[in-house]
């Protein structure tokens, strides 16, 4: 499969859809969970968790880990990050939540679970500890929930530790795999480590028709990347990649090596991509088997058009907003649901012209 660089693309502002605000005045939200009764669960950076009820209130839930680390300030990406329900949650009421933890001299990316009960988690428990970094930066932290009961989380590199996601032994820039209690599943590496090679991985999603698990991962200033994932697979980074460094050098004179998986898809100059939903719902039938990817820098949402696996075409939705998108999903109606990254943040409802408001 040959990687696909630049691919048409096409605009469609706000005005082409229905846009239903269904919450605002978020801190920072990071990550949304539809929830089967109605409503949804959002993570505020910051450390808080939100429950929003079908008539729009919002509440909080609790309590979070008590190693929760957040450093209040712009140049600082710690704090609390994905929530995802897991797959028997209709019968437990379980779900992930990931953050970082630790302190400023050692901090990583953590995983923890517990229970929904009403308006707490019960059972609070962090099962799994990336390796402790001295960095406030790229802690990957996306879960998805896998068919066959374990768990995907992603690390970020520690971004001056790069070269430790070409390390095997090391927790820093891989996607790993874990039972529900945080020991290793039956991964071919003998480990947690599912595949390696990552710099800061912010978008996971499994594609419920086909099983593929797909990610996106932030490049520096260029060189963001769209892969399906396999096992012990290696993507390269910092070896082999289309990365432009933050001053303005190549990261590495290869795109491409053997014993290298090769990208779907790329964006340089950088998107900053965060948040994946592969499309199967019913609403938008011609967007079925697409990956929608929110864009930070970006300040978009973009859905990549892909036919079998490879990239045939970009759409650029929403850019009229000038809104950094955080985090999108596929909702249980099929309409596509969007958090924006900002200190009022919202979560916006995204339906086809004309099909109205969620019943």
């Amino acid at each position: 499969m040959e990687p696909q660089v630049a691919p048409k693309i096409a605009e469609r502002p706000s005005t082409e859809f229905d846009v239903q605000e269904l919450a605002s005045g978020l801190d920072m939200p990071w990550s949304v969970a539809a929830l089967p009764e109605g409503g949804a669960l959002i993570t505020e950076k910051p450390g808080r968790l939100r429950k929003l009820s079908p008539d729009g209130s919002l509440a909080d839930v609790g309590p979070l880990p008590e190693d929760l680390y957040y450093v209040g300030s712009d140049n600082s990406q710690a704090g609390l990050f994905d929530i995802v329900l897991a797959g028997d949650h209709a019968g437990t009421g379980r779900v992930w939540l990931s953050y970082a933890y630790g302190t400023a001299e050692a901090n990583g990316t953590a995983l923890a679970t517990a229970r929904l009960e009403g308006m707490r988690l019960e059972d609070l428990r962090t099962v799994f500890r990336a390796d402790a970094k001295d960095t406030n930066a790229h802690y990957g932290a996306k879960v998805v929930a896998l068919g066959d009961g374990t768990v995907a989380l992603s690390t970020g590199d520690g971004f001056v530790y790069r070269e430790r996601a070409q390390e095997p032994g090391s927790t820093l820039g891989k996607i790993v795999r874990l039972k529900a209690d945080g020991s290793a599943a039956d991964n071919p590496s003998g480990t947690v480590v599912w595949s390696l090679g990552h710099r800061n991985v912010q978008g996971l999603a499994v594609d419920r028709e086909t099983g593929e698990l797909w990610e996106h991962e932030h490049g520096p200033r260029g060189g963001d990347e769209l892969n399906i994932i396999a096992p012990r697979n290696n993507y390269g980074w910092p070896v082999v990649t289309t990365g432009v460094d933050y001053n303005g050098m190549r990261v590495s004179p290869f795109e491409t090596a053997d014993g290298f998986t090769p990208y779907v898809y790329q964006w340089t100059p950088s998107i900053a991509p965060s948040g994946l939903a592969i499309y199967r719902g019913d609403l938008f039938p011609q967007w079925r088997g697409d990956a929608l990817v929110g864009a930070l820098a970006g300040r978009s949402l973009r859905r990549v058009d892909l036919d079998d696996g490879v990239a045939v075409g970009e759409e650029i939705l929403l850019s009229d907003l000038n809104a950094r998108i955080r985090d999108v999903r596929e909702a249980p109606d099929g309409s596509v649901w969007v958090l924006t990254n900002e200190e009022e943040g919202r979560l916006l409802r995204i339906a086809p012209k004309g099909t109205g408001s969620e019943s």
